[in-house]
């Protein structure tokens, strides 16, 4: 996956709009959904927790079909894109004490993914004015330059290639 600029106030826009809409279809879709059950079949007892969560259950599944069928939207070009960048850096963090120990040991391919993951979690931050963290994530890509120069690595977030995570 590759690192792209994104158009912070449009991707900000989008999320915000898709994260209301969601909210929105949850609170309705569960409460139509329950109501619905028990008006079909009601309890003698007055608790309807079992139809109540029926009916998020339910809705929960829609919102989530709905969202797989509109990722491709021109409208989710930018949420979509950070979500799944979000994925990979996931990906990347459940293996970052290996990748980093093999980085440190000069494993080439190593130091590349720790360059894509420092570079990926800086755009992310940036997106959603994160900046707390990000003086701690400029040491740790200055502690990968000076491991790179030393080995004679060119870091480049191109040369990120997902499958490589494999071998960590």
């Amino acid at each position: 996956m590759k690192l792209i600029k994104v158009d912070k106030s449009r991707y900000r826009s989008h999320l915000n709009k898709v994260i209301i809409a969601c909210i929105a279809a949850l609170v309705v879709g569960a409460l139509g959904i329950a109501q619905l059950l028990i008006a079909i079949w009601p309890s003698a007892e007055g608790t309807h927790f079992h139809w109540n969560l029926t009916g998020v259950i339910v809705t929960c599944l829609m919102i989530g079909t709905v969202l797989k069928k509109v990722q491709h939207h021109e409208f989710m070009t930018e949420v979509t894109y950070v979500w799944r960048l979000k994925q990979q850096l996931n990906l990347i963090t459940r293996k970052l004490r290996k990748v980093k120990e093999a980085a440190f040991a000069g494993d080439v391919i190593a130091m590349q993914i720790l360059n894509y993951s420092y570079a990926g979690s800086r755009l992310l931050w940036q997106l959603d004015d994160n900046t707390i963290t990000m003086d701690e994530l400029t040491v740790s890509q200055s502690e990968l330059d000076i491991l790179a120069e030393q080995h004679n690595v060119t870091l480049d977030t191109e040369r990120f290639e997902p499958d490589s995570l494999k071998s960590y």
